[in-house]
């Protein structure tokens, strides 16, 4: 008797696990398949997205008239835009792809600076022209590279995954096609920088990220003790520490760790030993503190960065959580690309969330000219209908990618609240932000 029961919970155990193993292979094998879907998506995009801006280009050449010039280079920009972003999904990390990337984004920055001009005022010059004949004879090769690529993967039904895998390990052996397309593509780009120079375009590609870190290297322990400090305590012992890889756009660590029903992460910097990125997540209960008591503990926080200047301007409730921004002021300007948001949770005031990557991209030095307009000025170019509720001197960084100084209005209508950017230099409306009321906080002293 007690040997059959013995084999019935051996086998009903043999079974579970068979189950088990045979549940958890189906659940890897779905998260394979949807990696790989997106890939093959942001593939297919890329190149229908190249070959319109071809011949978006090419349609911009034919060009009479300066009604519809304006348009098809603001179209051109979208386009390029969304191209970049095709690239920045697929898994192209490990393989240098910077050049085509700068490619996109100069094509765009033209596109943008020539479209939002008077054309009527000030139509293409020769020099312009050239230039789009230059771009449009580039995309033409970057466009019939990728064709090859697609015919490749179409043809052969080669898998992205695999080239993730190929780029990982360094593996030579495999048929790395995909790999070599793109090697080709890029290739077809090095001309690129010196003929559109020539043609009068100059190279304006993104700057280098994260160029104004400062402290010395860290090392694996330093990160341990970091990073259980910002876990809020974590034993150091707890976590695991992995580093980042080639390609990165800012060498990193990163220490998780796993107890219970919790479990987190932090990025912090080689560099310095910076966090930039932190995340925790646990079972939340009702909420016990209040969004006031919930900033307290994030300004709180945000004194182990022992930076001054950091300025709360908005405070969010979403369910359990409170989220705070903050950003960095000096001599009352408002510098927005140097942020930081956290997220504190409302049940024990605990941080969950901390996101600092735009503070340590951005944060520097500046050297500000003065406004050429005043701040009476500025605010006749703000809607009459708008209710003026305060204003600032503010950095922002506008649709160029450049860093502009605004007066900043908060501003109300119908029980909706605005944040106005007006550039200082110019008068132009520079940015428009819609904020629930409800979000906006306009006591400083919160």
């Amino acid at each position: 008797m007690l040997r059959t029961i013995i084999i019935i919970i051996l086998s009903l155990t043999t079974v579970g696990s068979a189950v088990w193993g045979y549940k958890e292979n189906q659940d890897k094998n779905a998260v394979l398949i949807q990696a790989e879907n997106s890939y093959q998506r942001a593939f297919h995009d890329l190149t229908y997205n190249i070959d319109l801006l071809n011949d978006k280009i090419g349609s911009t050449l034919a060009m009479n008239s300066r009604k519809s010039l304006s348009p098809q280079l603001a179209e051109i920009w979208k386009i390029t835009s969304e191209a970049n972003t095709d690239v920045g999904q697929l898994p192209l990390t490990l393989l240098p792809f910077n050049k085509t990337e700068e490619f996109l984004f100069d094509v765009g920055d033209f596109a943008y600076r020539t479209a939002v001009r008077d054309l009527e005022k000030k139509p293409l010059s020769e020099k312009e022209v050239e230039v789009l004949k230059t771009l449009h004879k580039q995309s033409g090769e970057i466009r019939n590279e990728l064709r090859k690529v697609q015919n490749v993967v179409l043809k052969d039904n080669l898998r992205w995954m695999d080239v993730q895998l190929a780029l990982a390990t360094n593996d030579e052996v495999g048929d790395n096609t995909i790999i070599n397309g793109f090697k080709t593509v890029e290739k077809s780009v090095d001309g690129y920088t010196q003929s559109t120079m020539e043609a009068g375009m100059g190279n304006r590609g993104p700057e280098k990220s994260f160029r104004y870190l400062k402290g010395d290297k860290v090392s694996e322990e330093e990160v341990k003790k970091i990073a259980s400090n910002w876990l809020e305590k974590v034993d150091p012992s707890k976590l695991t520490i992995t580093k980042s890889g080639k390609g990165a756009d800012v060498p990193t660590y990163t220490a998780s760790f796993q107890s219970g029903e919790k479990n987190g992460y932090i990025d912090l910097t080689e560099k310095g030993g910076h966090p930039l990125t932190l995340m925790i997540s646990r079972p939340l209960k009702d909420a016990e503190i209040s969004l006031h008591e919930a900033s307290n503990k994030a300004v709180k926080y945000l004194g182990g960065l022992e930076v001054e200047g950091l300025e709360l301007i908005e405070s969010n409730q979403y369910d359990k959580l409170g989220v705070f921004r903050f950003v960095y002021t000096k001599d009352g300007v408002r510098y927005y690309p140097d942020s930081i948001v956290v997220k504190v949770a409302l049940d024990n005031g605990e941080v969950l969330g901390l996101s600092a990557r735009e503070y340590y991209n951005y944060h520097n030095d500046r050297g500000l000219n003065d406004p050429e307009i005043s701040e009476e000025e500025a605010k006749t170019k703000v809607n009459p209908q708008l209710k003026i509720q305060e204003n600032y001197l503010a950095v922002i960084e506008n649709d160029l990618k450049e860093q502009v100084l605004c007066y900043e209005f908060l501003t109300t209508m119908d029980n909706t609240t605005y944040r106005i950017f007006i550039n200082a230099s110019n008068g132009d409306e520079e940015k428009i932000e819609t904020l629930k009321e409800a979000e906006v906080k306009f006591n400083k002293d919160v």
